[in-house]
């Protein structure tokens, strides 16, 4: 593995063992953002941001979701989260409702339209997952890889701060 003290050049660092695994994870994760997040966005005339969020809340179930833990979830500040449902909201996909444990407090749900979307982009979302994601892998190592990000993805959740 990459040895980290003992890079002493820029040639050493763009070569670094460690350096390159991480950049082809950022390397695939853009590229296949790209793709997927296309296709959603052509088909279906919302951002791959906008899926995320609908997923996010409709895990949540009817009873919805407050905008803070949204932006946890997907690492935005309340702000930007904000922003993101507003346009959500003027698009009909979800409503905001008032929290009844947090009278300052709004929860997001999604609309029918809201619900008919997410679903309808899944499915294609799902075959792109199958095609550009799983399909270059070797089969018997598929199951193995997801477990892994999922792990990654936990740890990298676990050591963030709090958003505020």
């Amino acid at each position: 593995m990459g040895e980290g003290a003992g890079i002493a050049s820029a040639r050493e660092a763009a070569n670094d063992e460690l350096v390159l695994a991480f950049g082809r994870l950022q390397g695939a994760a853009g590229r296949l953002e790209y793709l997927l997040g296309g296709a959603i966005e052509e088909e279906f005339g919302i951002s791959h941001a906008m899926y995320e969020v609908l997923l996010i809340v409709g895990r949540a179930g009817g009873s919805g979701m407050s905008m803070r833990a949204i932006a946890q979830e997907r690492v935005l500040t309340t702000g930007g989260m904000t922003r993101l449902v507003d346009r959500m909201e003027e698009a009909g996909l979800v409503v905001r409702a008032d929290d009844p444990a947090d009278r300052r407090g709004k929860l997001v749900r999604l609309t029918e339209r809201g619900e008919d979307i997410v679903v309808r982009a899944s499915r294609l979302h799902v075959e792109n997952i199958r095609r550009y994601f799983l399909a270059p892998l070797p089969e018997e190592s598929r199951q193995q890889f997801m477990e892994c990000l999922r792990i990654l993805s936990h740890s990298a959740r676990d050591a963030l701060p709090r958003l505020r």
